[in-house]
């Protein structure tokens, strides 16, 4: 199966299309991420504001798998977000100015990033393992304790909208995997807030000028990951 939006690494609340490309949410911010994600290398990938009503908000962007998924995309150390709202970034729930303006209902999102020789300074994982529906890693004499994570030189994640670079939103990044997340709010009692995700090979503003960066890759190409054993209605939660 090809990289989409992950039933298992969601809120419980977000919901998906029958294609699992697109997602949707009411109430309180809360997060999805795509079953894939990169270690190194340029990366991207566009996220269409397919609804937001009178009432919605979305921060789109990268999370790690460490990520609070019942928080907005950028609440933590571990995501990095854009908003709607004037066009600010977001990272560790600080907002700071960015781009122009900000995005509205219709305006597509690409979302780039760069991790050069990613791979060498990402921590290694711990050895993990399933009991009775619960995660848990290995410690035995204290041999699977996870590394600390390295700054990648170079890194960077930028983002477009609709093909016009806003900036170098975050560079500097720790390593790691990271995945394309989304999350969505609007107040109680209206419809959800809808975003639709395209992992490429065909985008609807795929940037002409990346000026000397790297030219991404589209997310579509990123290989399988056995990285967890959990299962997705019988395919493993990496697919």
């Amino acid at each position: 199966m090809k990289i989409c939006l992950s039933k298992v690494y969601k809120a419980e609340k977000v919901e998906l299309s029958e294609d699992r490309l697109s997602a949707g949410s009411s109430k309180g911010y809360r997060m999805v991420r795509a079953t894939r994600g990169v270690v190194e290398g340029a990366w991207y990938f566009e996220i269409k504001v397919v609804n937001l009503g009178e009432t919605g908000h979305t921060r789109l962007g990268w999370s790690t798998d460490k990520g609070d998924l019942q928080a907005p995309v950028g609440y933590d150390g571990y995501s990095f977000g854009y908003r709607d709202v004037d066009g600010s970034k977001i990272h560790k729930a600080l907002r700071e100015k960015y781009g122009e303006k900000g995005y509205v209902q219709g305006d597509v999102i690409g979302c780039y990033i760069n991790l050069p020789q990613g791979a060498l300074y990402a921590p290694k994982p711990v050895h993990l393992f399933w009991y009775k529906g619960q995660k848990y890693s290995s410690t035995l004499e204290g041999k699977d304790k996870e590394e600390s994570s390295k700054v990648v030189p170079g890194s960077e994640i930028c983002f477009f909208k609709n093909g016009i670079f806003q900036g170098v939103a975050f560079k500097d990044l720790s390593g790691g995997r990271y995945y394309p997340a989304a999350s969505m709010y609007t107040i109680p009692n209206q419809p959800n807030c809808v975003v639709q995700f395209n992992f490429g090979p065909d985008f609807e503003y795929f940037p002409k000028d990346f000026e000397d960066r790297p030219k991404p890759t589209a997310m579509i190409e990123v290989p399988y990951q056995p990285v967890d054993v959990r299962v997705e209605n019988g395919e493993s939660a990496a697919k």
